[in-house]
C-alpha cells in the first residue's frame, strides 16, 4: 500500500477497561481497522488523564491507578477513514472520535526480502 500526499487521521480515545464482545475495546478496533485493510493503527496506554466525568486517571503511585486512557490512532485516505466511522458507530464506541486533515510526506513498507526479523 502507498499513501502519499492528502490524508485522514483518526484519533479514538477510551479507556483501558472499556470492552467489546469480550475484549477489550481498544484491541477491537485495531483488529477491525486490520481486517477492514487501513494502512495501520497504534494503540498506546497513557500515563494519566482525564475524560467527560473529569475523574483522573494515572499510573502514580500515591493515586488509584486504573482505567487508563488508551489512543488508538489511524491514517489512511479521507475515504477510507470516513468508512471506518461506521465501523466505530456499529461498535457503539464511547469516549473522543476525532479526525483531521494530514499530509502524509513519507509511508515507506519494507520489501518482502527486506523486512525485519527475516533471514535467508
Amino acid at each position: 500500500m502507498k499513501i502519499e500526499g492528502k490524508a485522514k487521521a483518526l484519533a479514538i480515545y477510551v479507556g483501558e477497561f472499556d470492552h467489546w464482545q469480550g475484549k477489550p475495546l481498544y484491541a477491537a478496533i485495531v483488529e477491525k481497522a486490520r481486517e477492514r485493510g487501513l494502512a495501520g493503527a497504534s494503540a498506546t496506554r497513557g500515563m494519566m488523564g482525564f475524560g467527560a466525568n473529569s475523574r483522573i486517571h494515572t499510573t502514580a503511585i500515591f493515586r488509584n491507578s486504573e482505567d487508563l486512557p488508551v489512543v488508538i490512532q489511524i491514517f489512511d485516505s479521507p475515504e477510507r477513514i470516513d468508512l471506518f466511522l461506521a465501523d466505530l458507530e456499529a461498535m457503539a464506541v464511547e469516549g473522543l472520535v476525532v479526525t483531521w486533515d494530514v499530509n502524509v510526506e513519507r509511508y515507506v513498507q519494507p520489501k518482502k526480502d527486506n523486512q525485519v526479523g527475516t533471514h535467508g
